[in-house]
């Protein structure tokens, strides 16, 4: 199943060894590049400025002789570019009118479909382009005649594809990617979603990096992808170095960049993520606000249709990384910079909440499991930066019918060990009250362990949570977190769901694993928190609320529910992006499918290195619909609480805004009717 059929399209960037001055030779290797691409599946080659003659020959621009090879050059590229795929962009100076332009030849299927001049002329330092070229704005044809057939001139045009959504293609030429206002903003305003730049950009030092914040940083202002290309190996030499850099960057990201100094032809490729790019220009209400306001600019842009064809194949997998945790860096160097930002972000939060109310104390339920330890983790950070004392963090862990002794030792360590005031209070006989009270199965003996029974001793903790915090004028902190809200995995009310103010509610279940991971790897805590700490990552993840079965086995969250490293994954998908349930099975498959692909965090440890195949990916999706939309009246009334990062909210406050009645059909069915094409 081919890529495109999922909303994506295979980009690539060529650079080939030019030949000084030979237009002939250069297009041979611009074919054979060109064809290695289509090959590959790509729908789009962008080559070098000038790529059919060299950037770097000065005057031999006005040299007849290397402008008429030039045009041949074009016609024989566009010749072989009979029945392939892509769009190919190459570079060549062209005389239109009285003037000599900088041009890119925009191909497509054995013919010209347009012709783009450069705007924006360099005439510094190294550089003398005024000296050989006319700019854009002086031209006046706006046609220009290539193999005996008038084209489009200018550097107003957008290339759309008629049968691939969301693909129009707009061109500019090194320079003008370095002005304040690049030509490719407007373009970008008026529809186009992927940007190609021809550069020649000899190479100096701190230009490398400098490209990377260029490309990166105008892809993620103008919510697109960006091809650059710069030229290479083969330019002269005389006075210049060029190291042949191109990137594949989308929306801020970058995909994809070629070897720096290579001395061989490079080909470098990436799937743009075009619905992530409709998405989210459809979010972005204030990039249509500024559209409207140069709404007679953008209406003046012409557009090029054109059609791909077939865009069936066999390139299933993408050329892009698919993070299989998103909320998680898997870097090294990133996740301690992300890790260290959630934690200050939580602290400042509960640090705020605590000034605005005038308290000095807190008390939060201690179970032994990841959300509390986190939680408190937090409150410590808190009172330590405020200078409170650790003692006004009042911990209580109450264990009930099914609490393990292993659990209930490790709440006891953690709070010890960290300083804060810590108690126990036994919640049997209160639940043993009520149970009585609602004439329910289990007060009279029998082994009835029903929702009821298990709402009874969340609502039971929480009822003693916020009565001892009005007993000792403290604000009841909350744990539960954001992959629970999504599935509804909590008590509603007089439960786990409800709180003062909860510093986990936008955290997701795998970012509270690896902040943990984080602080065990950094020795953030004492040598007693930081093993305890261990012992909670090994455990089974669960509400300890039914006692075992015979076999001895314990509640375990995740038999019931689903792998919550799945359900982070749905739900960043779902809510970040909105996209159509087959994508994002598409997607999980990409992530989870094979574990030996991409890259992991070196702080998950081999044997926690999972893979799923298609089947459970789309059977737990589909509890994920059901779970997340029929649970939305829960988050409707969530407690207040910072949010952590983008995708990272359910708050109708912060981020997600839904009816607590909508059904999930729609979702279901799409995720059915289209599993084939997952």
């Amino acid at each position: 199943m081919s890529v495109y059929a999922n909303g994506f399209v295979r980009v690539a960037g060529a650079v080939p060894v030019l030949t000084i001055a030979e237009p002939a030779a250069n297009a041979a290797r611009t074919v054979e590049l060109m064809r290695r691409a289509a090959d590959d599946g790509a729908a789009l080659v962008v080559f070098p400025e000038l790529g059919l003659c060299g950037y770097s020959i000065d005057d031999l621009f006005h040299q007849d002789a290397l402008i008429d090879g030039c045009r041949d050059a074009l016609s024989e590229i566009a010749t072989a570019s009979r029945g392939l795929r892509p769009l190919i962009v190459v570079g060549l100076p062209m005389v239109v009118g009285d003037g000599l332009f900088n041009c890119a030849a925009v191909i497509h299927d054995g013919e010209v479909l347009g012709i783009v001049p450069k705007s924006y002329l360099p005439n510094y330092r190294e550089f003398y382009e005024q000296r050989f070229f006319s700019a854009a704005r002086d031209a006046v044809p706006t046609t220009v005649t290539v193999a005996g057939k008038e084209v489009p001139f200018g550097a107003d045009l957008i290339f759309e594809a008629t049968d691939l959504p969301g693909f129009a293609l707009h061109v500019e030429i090194c320079e003008d990617g370095w002005v304040a206002i690049p030509p490719s903003t407007w373009a970008a305003l008026g529809g186009a979603t992927v940007l190609a730049n021809l550069s020649g950009s000899p190479v100096t030092i701190g230009k490398e990096s400098y490209r990377k914040n260029l490309c990166t940083g105008h892809s993620a202002r103008t919510i697109s992808a960006h091809v650059y290309v710069a030229a290479g190996y083969g330019e002269s030499t005389t006075d210049l170095a060029w190291d042949g850099d191109a990137l594949i960057t989308e929306n801020g990201s970058l995909l994809a960049r070629s070897e720096q100094f290579a001395t061989t032809d490079q080909v470098i490729s990436a799937d743009i993520d075009l619905d992530r790019l409709r998405q989210e220009r459809m979010r972005m209400i204030s990039l249509r606000d500024q559209a409207g306001d140069y709404s007679d600019r953008l209406k003046s842009l012409r557009r090029i249709g054109f059609s791909f064809g077939e865009l069936s194949g066999d390139d299933d997998v993408l050329r892009r990384v698919v993070p299989r945790f998103p909320y998680v860096p898997a870097d090294s160097a990133d996740l301690d910079e992300r890790c260290a930002e959630v934690r200050h972000i939580q602290v400042q939060g509960l640090a705020q909440r605590l000034r605005s109310t005038g308290i000095d104390k807190i008390v939060i339920g201690v179970s032994g499991g990841l959300d509390s330890t986190l939680a408190l983790l937090v409150a410590v950070d808190t009172f330590d930066r405020l200078g409170l004392p650790r003692t006004n963090i009042l911990g209580y862990t109450m264990p009930g019918f099914a609490t393990g002794g292993a659990t209930l030792r490790r709440s006891h360590i953690l709070m010890n060990s960290l300083g804060v005031t810590g108690k126990e209070i036994d919640i049997r006989p209160s639940c043993e009250q009520m149970l009585a009270d609602l004439d329910h199965p289990y007060s009279r003996g029998e082994k009835v362990y029903d929702v009821t029974f298990e709402n009874v001793q969340a609502g039971e903790r929480t009822s003693h949570l916020f009565r001892l915090a009005n007993h000792h004028g403290a604000i009841v902190l909350g744990t539960g977190d954001l992959s629970e809200l999504a599935l509804g995995w909590c008590t509603y009310g007089v439960g786990d769901q409800m709180s003062h103010y909860n510093v986990n509610g936008s955290v997701p279940k795998t970012l509270i694993q690896h902040l943990i991971r984080w602080m065990i790897s950094n020795s953030h805590h004492s040598a007693e928190t930081t093993e305890v700490l261990a012992e909670i990552l090994d455990d089974v993840i669960s509400p300890e609320l039914v006692p075992a079965g015979d076999d001895g086995k314990i509640q375990s969250t995740e038999d019931t529910v689903g792998p919550y490293e799945l359900h982070d994954f749905f739900l960043y998908y779902v809510t970040r992006f909105g996209y159509r349930p087959t994508k994002v099975a598409y997607l999980a498959r990409q992530a989870w499918g094979d574990r030996s692909r991409g890259p992991w965090s070196e702080l998950l440890v081999e044997d926690k290195r999972n893979e799923y195949d298609t089947a459970t990916i789309e059977h737990w999706l589909g509890i994920f619909l059901k779970r997340f939309m029929g649970n939305q009246f829960k988050r409707t009334a969530m407690p207040n609480g910072p949010k952590i990062g983008s995708g990272g909210s359910l708050s109708p406050r912060g981020d997600w805004r839904s009816p607590s009645d909508a059904s999930a059909r729609v979702w279901l069915d799409q995720l059915a009717g289209g599993s084939d094409r997952v």
